[in-house]
């Protein structure tokens, strides 16, 4: 249930602007956005420089409509170049933080080789701006709290005035 029927839009943003909002219509498979399947469209632009983010999203509408979506390459046909936008995440109103839309910024993948990439484009969602690290220690049995206002507090106390609060379990 990775896949999606629902209208699958896009949006490119480079240096020189951006296309707007693009449905995803034609795919060079028969059918379009199924599990463990790479699709590939091609969208018509002005060329827009070097890329730095997309928003890629559906509607939302037809049954089992939610989508994981592992990642985005965009070739660009003027310069050759392929920019990678990761996102290992559910485009689903029932799963993850129930958003069908997401916004993506180019990924540099020589820094992050393999599998620690993956791994960190599923989880640097948590590290957003307003969001409480709670950090739990099987040695101490303790925890460690990072709040947005750069406070830490080695008490970890799990009732702040923060409204989202996620935990991170260390091994010693």
């Amino acid at each position: 249930n990775a896949g999606t029927e629902a209208d699958v839009y896009i949006s490119v943003y480079g240096e020189r602007g951006d296309t707007g909002s693009r449905q995803l219509l034609r795919s060079q498979k028969p059918k379009k956005f199924l599990k463990g399947q790479t699709d590939i469209f091609t969208v018509e632009a002005v060329h827009l420089g070097h890329l730095y983010k997309i928003v890629i999203g559906h509607n939302g509408l037809g049954s089992g409509n939610g989508w994981f979506l592992d990642k985005v390459v965009i070739k660009d046909p003027i310069t050759d170049l392929d920019y990678t936008f990761l996102c290992h995440r559910w485009l689903d109103q029932g799963q993850d933080d129930g958003n069908i839309a997401r916004e993506l910024t180019v990924t540099d993948t020589s820094m992050f080789p393999g599998s620690k990439w993956k791994l960190w484009a599923a989880e640097k969602w948590k590290f957003q701006e307003g969001n409480t690290l709670q950090f739990y220690n099987r040695l101490t049995h303790g925890f460690i709290c990072l709040s947005p206002d750069s406070r830490v507090d080695a008490l970890g106390d799990k009732k702040n005035k923060y409204g989202k609060v996620f935990f991170m379990w260390m091994y010693a």
